[in-house]
């Protein structure tokens, strides 16, 4: 009798991007010539580059692997992209430390000035102003709306639909930080709707719903929140998740799901999930497999237990 194997999701930062993991590995060992390597393969696949650099980033700011290639190879665009990443990363790793209050508004500046030095070495390149607007959150009262607008229209020269890029700025006018719940859902609107079909953009709504979700109960701190309990599932969220399905997940080829959609795959199949769509949470269980990420579902509970249970309660078996 064939023994049924327990669903483990699969928490891989890289979702299955197995170059990438290998040069995850280098950085841990302090080796930069992998990651020279991938990032040099990697091209002009603006989307592929941006998951890459931003997870190397990660993986780089706990090391001196981004500072020493760029020492070795001063001329080489791809480090400079990479270390204004890393010290961007960093910037928030201190924030985290120390308190928000305590953010040191000359590191932020040296910040914003390597990825201005990033953005002069690789003009081409969005990530630099991918890394702009990841770090604008940091300065206490913002950055001037001109600036920010200036970064902003730099990116979308670059690469209009950049997903991590409209992320980024989206949580920059999202209440926690410098905006509130409703700037932050008129800009994931309007990007969503502007967006091609294919593109994952519309589901910019569901990480809004999920960051509005984070605050509110954040701030409830264990209260009962009044009409909380339909935050998921009422009529608007049910609708836009439909929408989103609609003008991304249906306009998919056949083939795999590429490492860089993954994380907002989950985004999509957590909404889904709680608004108590059974049959779009199923299919996008599905185009998932095993591969979850620890955000959103970390925001309702423990991560791999809701990724495992919802898994099961819709029925998804592959």
């Amino acid at each position: 009798m064939a023994v049924r194997r327990r669903f483990v999701p699969d928490f891989d930062p890289a979702f299955g991007d197995r170059p990438l993991t290998d040069a995850l590995h280098d950085i841990v060992i302090g080796r930069w010539q992998g990651v020279r390597d991938l990032l040099h393969a990697t091209g002009d696949d603006w989307p592929l580059r941006t998951h890459r650099i931003r997870l190397l980033a990660h993986a780089a700011a706990g090391s001196s692997t981004a500072g020493i290639w760029r020492a070795a190879e001063p001329h080489r665009p791809d480090a400079a992209v990479l270390y204004a990443a890393t010290e961007v990363v960093r910037a928030f790793q201190r924030v985290i430390a120390t308190g928000r209050g305590a953010a040191d508004r000359e590191r932020l500046d040296a910040a914003v000035r390597a990825c201005l030095d990033a953005a002069d070495a690789h003009p081409a390149d969005p990530m630099p102003w991918v890394s702009l607007l990841t770090v604008a959150r940091l300065y206490e009262d913002g950055v001037p709306r001109r600036e920010l607008r200036g970064w902003w229209d730099e990116l979308r020269r670059r690469d209009p639909y950049n997903v991590e890029g409209h992320v980024q700025l989206l949580r920059y006018h999202s209440a926690r930080w410098h905006g509130s719940h409703g700037r932050m859902y008129d800009f994931a609107r309007d990007a969503a709707g502007a967006s091609p079909p294919g593109s994952p953009l519309p589901v910019l709504v569901q990480i809004a719903r999920a960051e509005e979700y984070r605050y509110i109960s954040d701030a409830a701190q264990g209260r009962v929140v009044r009409g909380f309990d339909q935050h998921w599932k009422h009529e608007l969220a049910i609708r836009e998740i439909r929408r989103t399905w609609e003008r991304w997940v249906l306009w998919r080829t056949d083939g795999p799901v590429a490492p860089e959609e993954i994380g907002e795959l989950n985004y999509l199949t957590h909404a889904a999930c709680l608004a108590g769509l059974r049959q779009e949470a199923g299919g996008l269980f599905t185009l998932l497999g095993t591969r979850a990420a620890y955000l959103p579902w970390a925001y309702t509970g423990d991560a791999a237990e809701q990724f495992t249970r919802w898994r099961a309660h819709v029925g998804a078996t592959s």
